[in-house]
């Protein structure tokens, strides 16, 4: 169950929000007192009530709004027992002034905004001693391995408990914190008006995590990065989920890259399948892998880990589903067939073998020296294109050449040849810079396959300009699509729907405009 947070300055927005809310199939809510200005009316938000509420008047020391006196706060707080509110929110010092009475159920809650204390069971002991139905732990998480802390100790104690850990580390003991025994948690009216750091959304919890369909046998896969930011990987890998009825959840964890190893030690105990890996640990993950597929070594990064018992397996699908898209502007190959090619990926000791539409005789001009320019040299290569490599920073450029077996060009000069193939590994032209283009207009040819690999937006300037030139295009989306559809396949061995994939993540960005 989600228990969505309600803090509005007036009465009628707090009503109308919690009706919208039970609309929307809300089954309990929190009301939060210390928002609304002047004095406050109990009864007219409560008389009629909807659906089961839970009331809280938070101080500003505990986080929260209110600028009355104690003694103004536990006469509502009282007032509202009487008149037999659902659950009543008490802090550790207001639970031994406030005693049971009625049929309220008493929520003991706890909070600190600093860190997450070594000493949770101790806490936890404290509140237990406090009568309560329900006890709440809130803390700021400070590392990954805050939450898991939260996590063992929600799974552990016999008190239904609500543990959460507060920021952007923080988010997955939100989303998971059923799947270890608590009985609900917290989430937003909105997404724009947060009560406690890092919490989402009613909305985001409901449809991108479908956080009540999480129990104890609920298979965890998630994404690792740093920053996370928005990813859109959740979304399109919950919704794919969901459509095959498989009973797992894809999360998105924040992992500085001190935390890590540490990060990888706990899988196992957050109950994690695979995990989709992206920047800063592409390449830092290779220390923990125990089997990885030709191209992870080769490559040098791993994009994919599979944990299986005490096996962590490395895969790379980025270059996969970037050569895929750029196959299907040259050879205008519609669709991936997955099961070929994890037959290949698979196999941990199979070498990737070209396809039979190679790249033979095919000049293709990278733009960009990162790890996805990496994986797309691996690719072209391997498919007997010849590369050419082009960074703004051109000791990237050098280096990436000489370790990949390719050539390069200065940037100023990336113009001076004429590829059959440009391929965009750079953020340029990625929101909110939609205007700017690594590649000139006058230089695209006809003949040209362009591939953008930025995908928000997914028709950018250089997409645009080579359609309006004649170019065969491919855009972000492919590739972005292909790499999930194997990574999906991967983490649960059935195949996901390219259409559903793809118009997600089309919805997410907003509409293509040509």
């Amino acid at each position: 169950m989600i228990c969505v947070s309600i803090g509005r300055g007036r009465h009628r927005h707090v009503i109308a929000e919690h009706r919208h809310l039970v609309s929307q199939g809300a089954k309990l809510v929190e009301l939060r007192l210390d928002y609304i200005n002047g004095k406050i009316n109990l009864k007219r938000l409560m008389t009629e009530r909807p659906c089961p509420i839970v009331l809280t008047i938070r101080r500003d020391i505990d986080g929260g709004k209110w600028k009355g006196t104690e003694q103004e706060r536990h006469m509502l707080l009282r007032a509202a027992i009487v008149d037999g509110v659902d659950y009543v929110d008490l802090e550790e010092d207001t639970a031994k002034a406030i005693g049971r009475y009625g049929k309220t159920k008493r929520i003991v809650s706890y909070h600190d905004f600093r860190q997450t204390p070594d000493d949770l069971a101790a806490i936890h002991a404290r509140l237990a001693a406090l009568d309560p139905d329900i006890i709440k732990i809130t803390t700021m998480a400070n590392s990954p391995h805050d939450n898991l802390r939260m996590m063992q100790l929600v799974q552990s104690v016999k008190v239904p408990t609500v543990g959460m850990c507060m920021g952007d580390l923080g988010t997955p003991s939100r989303i998971l914190c059923g799947r270890f025994g608590a009985p609900f948690t917290y989430a937003s009216f909105h997404h724009e008006r947060l009560l406690a750091p890092g919490q989402l959304s009613f909305e985001e919890m409901n449809s991108v995590y479908h956080y009540d369909k999480i129990d104890a046998q609920t298979t965890v896969l998630g994404v690792i990065a740093d920053p996370i930011g928005h990813s859109l990987s959740p979304l399109v890998h919950n919704t794919a989920l969901r459509q095959a009825g498989i009973n797992a959840v894809y999360v998105p964890f924040r992992v500085p890259a001190e935390h890590l190893d540490q990060f990888l030690t706990d899988a196992k105990q957050w109950g994690i399948r695979g995990l989709s890996v992206t920047i800063p640990h592409k390449e830092a993950v290779l220390k923990r892998l125990t089997k990885f597929d030709p191209a992870v070594k080769a490559i040098g990064a791993a994009n994919t880990l599979v944990f299986e018992g005490d096996e962590i397996i490395g895969y790379n699908t980025d270059f996969r589903a970037a050569l895929e898209s750029v196959l299907r502007g040259v050879h205008s190959i519609h669709r991936l067939d997955v099961d070929e090619h994890l037959a290949s990926v698979q196999s941990v000791a199979a070498e990737h073998q070209p396809t039979e539409d190679g790249l033979q005789g095919k000049t293709a001009l990278l733009l960009g020296a990162g790890g996805a320019a990496r994986a797309m040299v691996y690719g072209l290569k391997k498919n007997g294109a010849k590369v050419v490599v082009s960074s703004r920073t051109l000791k990237r450029a050098q280096q990436l050449a000489q370790t990949m077996g390719c050539d390069c060009i200065d940037w100023n000069n990336r113009h001076a040849i004429s590829p059959d193939i440009v391929v965009n590994c750079t953020p340029v032209g990625m929101h909110p810079n939609v205007d700017e283009t690594p590649y000139a207009r006058g230089h695209l040819r006809s003949q040209v396959v362009v591939f953008d690999m930025v995908y928000n937006p997914e028709n950018t300037l250089l997409i645009k300009e080579a359609k309006a030139q004649g170019c065969s295009v491919v855009t972000g989306i492919e590739m972005f699509v292909r790499q999930a559809l194997l990574q999906f396949k991967l983490f649960t061995g059935q195949n996901a729907s390219w259409e559903l994939m793809r118009d997600t993540l089309k919805r997410a960005i907003g509409p293509a405009k040509a």
